[in-house]
């Protein structure tokens, strides 16, 4: 495609200097030669008649003078005329030169700065893809029909899976692949694939399911170098950096020296270093366990599906909970760990804060942001936490 593109330029350049250069070398017409002569003719027979009508005495000495000079002045600007005829002949050719080195020197330049060399090629790449994806559009469809009626085709699956994860329809890709993971149970290659596309519909997270459907793959295949690249995902994520490293370091040491993701790899590693080492600066983790009664003045208020968030907060600062767990009524009265895996901010620990407010809110609405209606208690406590135990009583109802 390149190559016809410049050949379209050349053709295009080559064509403005056959529209710019013959009119240049043509020669200007110069008036004709016989046009003068006449003109000197009439002037002599007007001379002639001057001379005859002074003799006649029809004309003075003066009239005649004055008509003399007037003919000889005429006849000297036709010849004058005449004469500065010759110039254009070759004027303008001197250009001619400058412009077939000028002209496609600054049409290049020009197309460089402002155009687009391989927009031809792109222009083709789109009409491709389009197309590519016209003809995956129609063989999806005929797949569908053919899934339809055979519903147990594990490869129908696997390969319809595949074409909506090349169309970025991620949530349809790993709704084919659980099929086909149910068809194939414990098939390597289908639960990573299921677990991909599922991570990926729910914007890269790899909580719940995609970790779970991980953690199958590395019993079965520790060695598998896409399962320990996404386990090491799925352990950052859930902010445990120590084995999110162990998966990393021995996925390091499966890659070739030569291998495309090795210094991606070496990236991750070095991140999960950095936050280790804010993990050990900030002290050892801290675990507050939580016990949460309520007054059974207030029972009567409570439905089983109530949500009962139970969280960890800083007395002086943002008052974003630090770690938060989720209940339901019907757990009443229960007991929970609040720890830093917890966290709802990755650069907050629970060891930072000198005071902590411990909080247990029962939510009619579901909703995280307190409302009116809600149940509340809570207990504050000071440094140290470690070994802490906060008994916390919901006893207030929200105005």
């Amino acid at each position: 495609m390149n190559t016809l593109f410049w050949i379209i330029v050349a053709g295009l350049v080559l064509l403005a200097l056959a529209l710019i250069v013959p009119p240049l070398l043509r020669k200007t017409p110069l008036p004709d030669d016989d046009h003068r002569q006449r003109n000197i003719k009439i002037a002599r027979q007007r001379l002639a008649e001057l001379r005859q009508q002074l003799q006649d005495g029809v004309l003075d000495q003066v009239q005649f003078d004055e008509q003399y000079a007037e003919l000889q002045l005429m006849l000297n600007d036709d010849l004058q005329a005449s004469e500065a005829g010759k110039a254009p002949e070759r004027q303008g050719r001197w250009i001619i030169p400058i412009l077939l080195v000028l002209l496609p020197m600054l049409s290049l330049l020009l197309y460089v700065s402002l155009g687009d060399i391989n927009a031809l090629s792109k222009v083709e790449l789109q009409q491709t893809q389009v197309k590519a994806a016209e003809n995956m559009a129609g063989m999806m469809g005929k797949l569908q029909q053919r899934l339809q009626q055979q519903p147990d085709d594990v490869e129908g699956w696997i390969m319809l899976g595949r074409s909506y994860g090349f169309l970025q329809q991620y949530q349809d890709a790993a709704d084919a692949f659980a099929r086909a993971d149910k068809l194939k149970p414990d098939d390597v290659e289908i639960m990573l694939q299921y677990a991909n596309n599922l991570a990926m519909a729910r914007g890269g997270s790899m909580k719940g399911e995609p970790e779970q459907l991980i953690a199958r793959v590395i019993e079965k295949a520790p060695d598998n170098a896409n399962a320990l690249w996404l386990a090491g995902m799925a352990m950052a994520e859930a902010g445990d950096f120590a084995k999110a490293k162990q998966y990393w370091q021995k996925l390091l040491q499966l890659l070739p020296p030569d291998a495309e993701g090795l210094s991606q790899v070496q990236q991750m590693l070095a991140a999960v270093d950095q936050e280790l080492e804010k993990q050990r600066s900030a002290g050892p983790a801290i675990e507050i366990k939580v016990k949460v009664t309520i007054d059974p003045a207030l029972k009567a208020n409570l439905q089983p599906q109530d949500a009962v968030f139970i969280y960890a907060q800083a007395v002086n600062g943002p008052k974003m909970p630090l770690a938060i767990v989720r209940k339901q009524a019907s757990d009443l009265p229960t007991e929970v760990v609040l720890n830093d895996q917890m966290a709802m901010q990755g650069s907050s620990r629970l060891g930072e804060q000198q005071q902590l407010r411990i909080v247990a809110r029962v939510s009619k609405s579901g909703q995280a942001m307190t409302q009116p209606g809600d149940l509340l208690g809570s207990v504050e406590l000071a440094q140290p936490f470690a070994g802490a135990t906060a008994n916390v009583l919901i006893n207030q109802e929200v105005k």
